[in-house]
């Protein structure tokens, strides 16, 4: 099985939770960060696609897929890589419900996203940059709808575990 859909159900099911962490919604700063983070993946988007096709889900993972495809950002170039993971976590955001987090443990701080009011919280930020620094060949439509197929699954198996 995928680790990422083995990462996934940890999270659904509470094992991968610690009581350490502590979830927070993201301060006006936060907010900001996203939003820069964002417009380095929207510089590469002509205004009419801006307008058009990036408001949809479809059309954020499509931008992502065109960026993987021309190679626009190499293993090494981390903050950039992160910045689609926004922009695929943008994409979650806008089809399944989930909102963004701030994550706080011993470890630090992370971006998440967390699904309505449950303990469900997904990393999408590292998603992309991982694999891609990794070697693996991404494919964003496949990763997303893994995702997204897996949870639709558990969540209609256990609604009220979530």
């Amino acid at each position: 099985m995928n680790k990422l859909l083995c990462a996934f159900l940890l999270l659904i099911s509470g094992a991968a939770m610690s009581s350490d962490q502590k979830v927070y919604f993201p301060s006006s700063q936060d907010i900001e960060v996203l939003a820069h983070q964002r417009a380095v993946i929207e510089k590469l988007l002509s205004p009419s696609d801006l307008e058009s096709k990036y408001i949809t889900a479809p059309g954020k993972l499509g931008t992502l897929r065109a960026v993987i495809a021309a190679n626009m950002f190499k293993a090494n170039q981390t903050f950039e890589l992160q910045c689609m993971g926004v922009v695929l976590g943008d994409a979650f955001v806008l089809d399944m419900g989930f909102h963004w987090v701030v994550v706080e443990d011993e470890y630090g701080r992370d971006f998440a996203l967390r699904y309505k009011d449950t303990s469900v919280i997904v990393f999408p930020i590292t998603m992309i940059s991982k694999r891609v620094e990794r070697g693996e060949t991404v494919d964003v439509f496949d990763l997303y709808n893994g995702v997204a197929n897996r949870f639709e699954e558990i969540s209609s198996k256990k609604p009220d575990k979530l």
